[in-house]
């Protein structure tokens, strides 16, 4: 769970409706720019557009952010100035434009730059649509006709050419190529910063940070925890290769739907759900309290909850919209209790069988999902939050039963030793606890792979 972020524009007056899907995904990325590396994660407002209006503005949004290094880098070869350098919206702009170009191909060349420039000219100034059109014109030659090459060898670099899209094609690059050198080749080809392809670099073969990158491309499918399903499942969920997990295939509003009448099926990835299956494997007993300490969405208190069908369970979270939401999720379940992290100690001290840390994390594990995640990640955001983690641990060691003696569900999306092992010996060091069991999951699926086999990367620890 990725720690929250205070949205500083909360009491700004709400921007006008966009106008079209372009000026709503230019206005949006405008605003990132303004904020990189600590993007808002905020929704994007598309009121007023009708639904293909709409999904063409989150298209746009959603690939410039996934892309958004190996963006900034083609357009820094084909402007004076460095984007960063550029004012938010002009960047905006330029960044949705070249994603048009060379990530979108059902989108004609000549509107993608037109609409552009025009936008830049009246919601910038007249003479930043002379710059966005020289630039989008330079970009496009070097997209071509958009020719397509066959994958290269999975133990062979990637030439310096070519670029990997999210469905598994690999663009012609015509007059520009990649960097020489083969990490930084791979960090701009997947939009990755040079520093977490470094770190990935020390510890595993090429293949595999190949592998791993990649994986960031891919569009994560969205794949339901169906294990405790006590009615039919629905003909648009396929059978996910990890048993009690389905992936859906069908509309995105019948999701909703389904989401709403079924309280026996909920949306988790199949990395997630080891980490309570895990401990309900190590940490088996009936009646008993379970406390959720970041609980965040409420995804696994949800597990618990049906994989403990006798347990009471606390669940709270530091983040007060996020503990108001699990109150308004969770009102009149009869086993869920919502409760303020300020009044832990004196309702739960010493009283719990086990103890879910589903700490703040670098999220390494789901950049499919978390696109705006790898952007964040640095030295400094490493050791901040390997030091919360530690203090989270700490913090909740009170709260365990002493006979016999409560145990310690240990969770992150990380793929980085510190937030994953590292800690949990650490806490086997200093608190007398013993690590009984932990499982790291890699991240599975390539683009243009199968959606049944995607998976997030993740890691639990069970401690007592």
């Amino acid at each position: 769970m990725a720690p929250p972020i205070e949205d500083k524009n909360k009491h700004q007056p709400a921007a006008p409706a966009p106008t079209s899907a372009r000026a709503a995904a230019y206005r949006k990325l405008s605003e990132q720019a303004r904020k990189w590396p600590d993007f808002i994660l905020s929704p994007m407002s598309t009121a007023g557009l009708d639904d293909r209006d709409a999904a063409l503005a989150h298209a746009i949004y959603d690939s410039s952010m996934r892309r958004w290094i190996t963006l900034e880098w083609v357009l820094d070869r084909f402007n004076e100035n460095a984007l960063r350098t550029m004012e938010p919206a002009l960047q905006g702009v330029l960044i949705g434009g070249v994603a048009q170009l060379f990530l979108m191909d059902r989108i004609p060349v000549h509107s993608a730059i037109d609409e552009s420039v025009e936008f830049a000219k009246t919601t910038i100034r007249p003479g930043a649509g002379g710059l966005v059109n020289a630039v989008l014109r330079k970009v496009a030659g070097i997209v071509g006709d958009r020719e397509f090459a066959e994958p290269p060898p999975a133990d062979a670099p990637s030439p310096r050419n070519l670029l990997p899209l999210s469905d598994g094609r690999w663009l012609v690059l015509k007059d520009v190529l990649l960097p020489e050198e083969e990490l930084p080749r791979m960090g701009v080809a997947t939009s990755h910063p040079a520093w977490l392809i470094k770190r990935w670099a020390t510890r595993r073969p090429r293949s595999e940070i190949r592998d791993l990158a990649m994986h960031s491309l891919v569009a994560a499918p969205t794949t339901l925890n169906t294990r405790y399903a006590t009615l039919p499942l629905p003909a648009n969920l396929v059978s996910h290769e990890q048993s009690g997990c389905h992936t859906y295939v069908g509309p995105h509003h019948e999701l909703s739907g389904l989401l709403n009448e079924r309280t026996d099926l909920w949306v988790q990835d199949a990395a997630s759900c080891r980490a309570v299956e895990g401990a309900k494997e190590t940490c088996p007993f009936r009646q008993g309290v379970i406390v959720d300490m970041c609980a965040g969405q409420g995804t696994k208190t949800r597990h618990l909850a049906a994989a403990y069908p006798e347990a009471t369970i606390y669940a709270t979270d530091t983040d007060e919209r996020r503990l108001t939401r699990l109150a308004e999720q969770f009102y009149g379940h009869e086993r869920v209790k919502i409760i303020h992290p300020g009044d832990l100690l004196l309702t739960l001290n010493g009283r719990a069988d086990l103890v879910l840390l589903d700490v703040p994390c670098t999220n390494t594990g789901v950049l499919a999902r978390r696109v705006e995640a790898r952007y964040r990640c640095d030295d400094e955001q490493l050791k901040r939050l390997a030091d919360i983690q530690k203090q989270i641990i700490a913090d909740s060691i009170t709260l365990l039963k002493s006979k016999p003696r409560g145990r310690i569900l240990y969770s992150t999306c990380s793929l980085e030793p510190e937030e994953n092992q590292a800690q949990a010996d650490w806490a086997a060091r200093w608190h007398n606890l013993k690590v009984l069991r932990f499982e790291q999951r890699f991240p599975k699926g390539q683009p243009g792979g199968d959606a049944a086999a995607y998976s997030d990367g993740a890691f639990w620890a069970a401690l007592g």
